[in-house]
């Protein structure tokens, strides 16, 4: 196992896919028209870069699947994710930021706008080598981790029930220990949408969406 270099602040990677109409929030559809689905996202996106903003003593970066300057103005380091599925692209990303001497590295999804500063902080602040902050759907919103080993996310069935479950038992496998963080919802089912329109202090961009789409 490779020993890093322990030296620099944590580092929080935002994972997010280019806006491109039909290709992204792809279950919110037919309930929504694609460009509406689309807008929604970049609203999610750059909400979630405000949120991550605010936790002290970080680094930001924001790794998108392909070039997009739809959040140029951000301000946020970007960088393209690795070649390959999302297990791939998930080690490369928490590698690269280990071996860059970063003492932990997390990865957090787009999909939870609303998503407590505190629930991230508890990852952080975790002291297993892999902290998982579990999605009511059976995923996870954000990875938390000092460590990285290319069989981690290894037969992880993505978008699934059984996505939490399976990535605990692989990390397992590895020899790491795991733990379990806050739980919190995301954002993919039509039925997702009243949850989040109900929410109390939406965030300003996603608010806006809601409000201009009349939830």
């Amino acid at each position: 196992m490779l020993v890093y270099n322990l030296r620099l602040q944590p580092c929080i990677i935002l994972f997010a896919k280019s806006p491109i109409p039909g290709r992204v929030k792809t279950r919110l559809q037919p309930f929504l028209a694609a460009a509406d689905a689309a807008s929604l996202y970049t609203a999610f996106v750059s909400d979630m870069l405000d949120r991550l903003r605010s936790i002290a003593g970080v680094e930001l970066e924001l790794h998108t699947n392909i070039p997009t300057d739809a959040w140029s103005t951000s301000g946020v380091t970007t960088r393209l994710q690795a070649e390959g599925d999302l297990a791939l692209k998930m080690f490369h990303a928490l590698d690269g930021a280990l071996l860059a001497g970063h003492p932990r590295a997390m990865i957090v999804g787009s999909d939870a706008p609303t998503l407590p500063v505190s629930h991230m902080e508890a990852l952080l602040a975790s002291k297993a080598d892999v902290a998982l902050g579990p999605s009511t759907d059976g995923g996870y919103y954000a990875v938390s981790s000092r460590v990285a080993h290319r069989d981690m996310f290894k037969d992880v069935p993505w978008s699934s029930a059984l996505t939490l479950d399976r990535t605990v038992a692989a990390v397992g496998r590895c020899g790491f220990s795991v733990e379990l963080g806050p739980e919190w919802f995301d954002v993919d089912e039509p039925e997702d949408l009243d949850r989040l329109a109900a929410s109390p202090n939406l965030p300003k961009r996603t608010k806006e969406w809601l409000l201009n789409h009349g939830r």
